[in-house]
């Protein structure tokens, strides 16, 4: 009955309706970047990006978060993911960020656990959760952890279980189905009350435990992609908990969860006979039909694009969804199949400065209804090198989505992550072009 309410609150009118107080550009950072090396570059260290690399965004900025702390699985403490990175002497991270970050009266630095980088034990965030005991050693090494290091609040990025991945389906009757399936009839995890009622209680547990140090430290809430929210966050009962929650809706189809279908990864609204669920403005109206006033969602951009190569069973238009065969090569800077970040995409676009004989660009294709977002593709049979499909966020994308977050009077956006944008101006000379794109049309 809960996921036939959720249904018909989608269709619904009448959301939360409160301005928010001050809109917030939430600004991750994934200290990962900091060992990143660009391969065949006479300056290897061009891909990597230090702290000092951050001075030029922060400006635009409310919140600086820095990805990410995990969780010990024999203690359940909140700790570094990378001793050495994190806190030892010589380099420093965590006071090396909050330090950059105080440099901004009104910037708040926090300190994000999970956010899909602790990969060791993907159960202990559950197991967590269902121990009193386990919960009240992650809050005190964590706040000791916060407090020492200057840190102004935490996040908290669960590592929940995912929703599986679904085909789409060609009729329109079969949305209910695709609904269904998503989110009722395949649970991913047979204790979903208990962590329901178990993460309430981290929730408020932290937060009184970070009131307790000082009145003004901050709680927020990450829910990452593909979590449904119907069956882990109790909104009603956490959200006057949380200074802000921010929903990662992006992802909803990658390479590594559809490897043979490519297809938008975060659009704003459905496209034609695709799960109603799986876009933006779903996860936002989930928030504000629980309760969630308006000025707390904070609605999440993705600086990355995610690669599908084309085949022969590709459709030569390139409209999306299409038959793909797996993921695309590695980028240069992130080595990961399937994803590039956005100076990687932007530099693989057809531009009237490239010269002939070049290797192969893609085409870009808009989106002018600003409902489903860009892609951009090359067919198998335009080179050798074979087809690419990429779908993808840049300034323009990052602008109507903050334009989005502007007329609903949302409480803001963020930038996942800074060092996946243009943090070198390598596009077109401007550093951060799509954090800067997003802060712009929120005014």
């Amino acid at each position: 009955m809960k996921f036939l309410l959720a249904f018909t609150g989608l269709l619904a009118v009448g959301f939360a309706t409160n301005p928010p107080s001050t809109t917030k550009v939430v600004c991750y950072y994934d200290s990962k970047s900091y060992v990143r090396e660009f391969e065949g570059c006479i300056y290897p260290a061009q891909a990597r990006m230090l702290p000092n690399d951050l001075d030029p965004a922060l400006s635009f900025c409310s919140h600086l978060v820095y990805g990410y702390a995990g969780i010990q699985p024999d203690t359940y403490k909140l700790v570094p993911l990378n001793e050495n990175l994190d806190i030892d002497r010589s380099h420093d991270n965590y006071r090396t960020i909050t330090n950059l970050a105080h440099k901004y009266p009104n910037l708040k630095a926090l300190l994000s656990v999970g956010g899909d980088a602790d990969n060791d034990d993907a159960n202990k965030y559950n197991l967590l959760l269902e121990s009193a005991q386990a919960r009240t050693a992650f809050v005190n090494s964590g706040v000791l952890l916060a407090q020492q290091y200057g840190f102004d609040g935490i996040d908290l990025a669960w590592q929940f279980p995912r929703i599986k991945p679904k085909k789409v389906r060609s009729t329109l009757g079969s949305v209910w189905h695709s609904f269904k399936k998503a989110f009722g009839t395949t649970p991913v995890d047979d204790k979903e009350t208990e962590h329901r009622e178990g993460f309430t209680a981290l929730v408020r547990e932290l937060k009184q435990a970070l009131n307790a140090v000082r009145p003004n430290m901050q709680l927020s809430v990450t829910i990452l992609p593909n979590v449904n929210s119907s069956v882990y966050i109790d909104v009603p009962s956490i959200i006057n908990l949380v200074d802000f929650i921010n929903i990662d809706a992006f992802d909803y189809y990658t390479p590594a969860r559809n490897p043979k279908e490519a297809d938008y990864a975060s659009p704003t609204y459905t496209p034609q006979n695709r799960n109603p669920l799986l876009n933006v403005d779903a996860a936002v109206t989930y928030f504000l039909q629980n309760s969630a006033p308006t000025g707390k969602i904070v609605v999440g951009v993705s600086t990355i694009g995610r690669t599908w190569k084309l085949d022969s069973d590709s459709e030569i238009a390139g409209v999306p969804p299409l038959h793909a065969d797996g993921p695309g090569e590695a980028g240069p800077y992130t080595k990961t199949e399937g994803l590039l970040s956005y100076p990687e995409v932007c530099a693989k676009l057809i531009n009237p400065n490239h010269q002939k004989g070049m290797r192969p660009h893609l085409r870009k294709v808009t989106d002018p209804s600003e409902r489903f977002g860009t892609y951009a593709f090359r067919l198998p049979d335009d080179s050798g090198e074979g087809g690419l499909w990429v779908t993808y966020e840049d300034p323009d994308t990052a602008g109507k989505k903050a334009n989005y977050v502007k007329t609903k009077r949302l409480g803001g956006i963020s930038i996942v992550d800074l060092s996946m944008d243009d943090f070198r101006g390598l596009c077109n000379g401007e550093k951060y072009p799509i954090l800067r794109a997003a802060k712009y049309r929120l005014q």
